[in-house]
């Protein structure tokens, strides 16, 4: 077994690769062959030691994956070995193999690549439970996604297209523009030289948007706000972008509403719905209704390589660790 142990934050050198003998699964285990392993921004924070829930080294990084169920131990119902399967395991990813729970296990349907079902969880998981849980998007409506052409925005911008609203992406580069594009955006903003806010409101006849879903936080954050229109709720999803500070008379004087959004934080409270909710969300890409972007591969050794273009924020869409 080959994984990327990060044995240090936020150094030069905080990564090593470790070969040890594949372990085997211990009563009510699963022990899982990983063919991709998704790479996401919280991997990177964590490794950065930037994360608001600390991963103290050392510690294997990556939350997500898919693969094959190579060993079952004992006492383990309802799996067989050669079931391909997708992983929550919250870290541990960045390996060959891993063992754990069947709880943490989903079914990869034949129809959905273990690139796509190593790289949809957390994101897709964020946009389903804001904008079906937190606030419910109507038909129609139209999301405004910031940063939209990273995996976050991306997500975002296919869930609420499912949903019949009209989305608008905000992306600071042509790649990630083109990307929100493809996804379903209908329109896209340019933040460095276009006014958020003015743009928006030309995109929809003066009236403003009905939803805005904050990935970038920073400067990008109080034109959203002011994108919306009265009545409207915007979405505090992420700040790679820096914390932003907003007036709140723009929250007072037009009825809005601002709504957290915490999806980990969720999960631990609510563990059956959230596995009900994955299931519905691995029901709609198999059914065609979600449509995943294909991730980049990248060879496991390039872990922090990876890790570190997704922190400086150069990295567009998805990218998956291939074994």
């Amino acid at each position: 077994m080959r994984s990327i142990v990060c044995v240090a934050h936020g150094t030069a050198d905080n990564f090593v690769i470790e070969e040890a003998p594949t372990p085997k699964p211990e009563a009510g285990q699963v022990l899982v062959r990983i063919e991709a392993a998704g790479a996401s921004f919280v991997d990177a924070l964590q490794a950065a030691g930037k994360y608001q829930f600390a991963a103290a080294p050392p510690y294997v990084p990556g939350g997500e994956s898919a693969g094959v169920i190579e060993a079952l131990g004992a006492d383990v119902a309802g799996w067989s070995v050669g079931d391909r399967v997708l992983v929550q395991s919250g870290r541990g990813a960045f390996a060959t193999h891993i063992v754990v729970s069947p709880l943490q296990l989903i079914r990869l349907p034949d129809g959905v690549s273990a690139d796509v079902g190593a790289s949809f969880l957390q994101v897709y998981g964020t946009a389903w439970f804001a904008l079906k849980k937190r606030t419910v998007v109507r038909p129609g409506e139209v999301v405004l996604v910031t940063g939209a052409g990273g995996g976050v925005g991306l997500a975002a911008i296919d869930v609420a297209r499912s949903m019949g609203a009209r989305v608008i992406g905000v992306a600071s580069s042509e790649e990630k523009r083109a990307l929100a594009l493809g996804a379903g955006a209908e329109s896209v903003i340019d933040p460095l030289t276009e006014d958020v806010k003015t743009r928006a409101r030309e995109l929809t006849d003066g009236a403003g948007v009905d939803v805005v879903y904050d990935v970038a936080g920073g400067p990008v954050s109080e034109p959203a706000l002011r994108a919306l229109r009265f009545d409207g709720r915007f979405l505090v999803v992420g700040f790679p972008g820096g914390i932003a500070s907003v007036p709140l008379n723009l929250v007072l004087l037009n009825n809005r509403t601002v709504v957290g959004i915490e999806w980990g934080g969720w999960v631990p409270r609510h563990a059956e719905e959230n596995r009900a909710m994955i299931g519905e969300i691995v029901e709609a890409i198999a059914a065609g209704d979600l449509r995943p972007v294909t991730p980049a591969r990248r060879p496991l050794d390039d872990a922090r390589a990876v890790l570190t273009e997704l922190l400086d924020r150069q990295a567009a869409g998805k990218i998956v660790l291939v074994p």
